[in-house]
């Protein structure tokens, strides 16, 4: 059975690396056997998460569209930059407000029993490695199985071809380890 893979890249930048590394993913996805489904937080802006927003008018229109998402795949995969040591906000609040209770389902309901892998991307060495640290934390959190292995792209101003490809086949072969692993582990759980 091929697992169905939603792919989101944590910044909403044009051209941001992780954007073209979640693009990259996807493709590693499809090309496994696998069928992806790629996000781009720019289609589902969100206020920042309030609980008073909450109350008074419940999840966003945009946050039901990615907890839909979220339910109808069996697997997340993450492509991420590195802020300060971090996540991006905008990342924290897309998972903050699709973690959150709607209708009779319970909160994390989206997330519970998903298995998750993590990229990164960064121009800097490390590739966003310690971003990926507090990512596993949030998603472990909020009831992913997140898989221990993981990808970083150190220097990824230069790491992609004109057609978006990741140009040094190591890498590609990293993304393509992780994928493969998390549509085993999906497939091995699902069955």
């Amino acid at each position: 059975m091929s697992a169905s893979v939603l792919v989101i890249a944590g910044s909403t930048r044009t051209d941001a690396f992780s954007k073209q590394l979640a693009r990259a993913a996807a493709r590693s996805v499809d090309q496994a056997g696998g069928t992806a489904t790629l996000v781009d937080l720019r289609d589902y802006p969100l206020p920042l998460y309030d609980g008073d927003l909450e109350a008074s008018i419940g999840l966003p229109e945009q946050a039901l569209r990615l907890r839909e998402l979220a339910l109808r795949h069996q697997a997340l995969l993450i492509a991420t930059p590195e802020y300060n040591a971090s996540i991006p906000a905008v990342l924290k609040n897309a998972i903050d407000w699709v973690s959150r209770p709607h209708a009779p389902e319970p909160g994390v309901s989206a997330y519970r029993d998903k298995i998750a892998a993590l990229l990164s991307s960064s121009p800097g060495a490390l590739g966003g490695l310690r971003g990926l640290v507090h990512l596993r934390q949030i998603l472990q959190n909020v009831g992913c199985l997140v898989i221990t292995e993981q990808f970083a792209l150190g220097n990824a101003g230069a790491a992609f071809d004109a057609d978006g490809n990741l140009a040094d086949a190591r890498q590609a072969a990293g993304v393509a380890g992780v994928v493969r692993r998390l549509l085993d582990v999906s497939g091995k759980l699902a069955g």
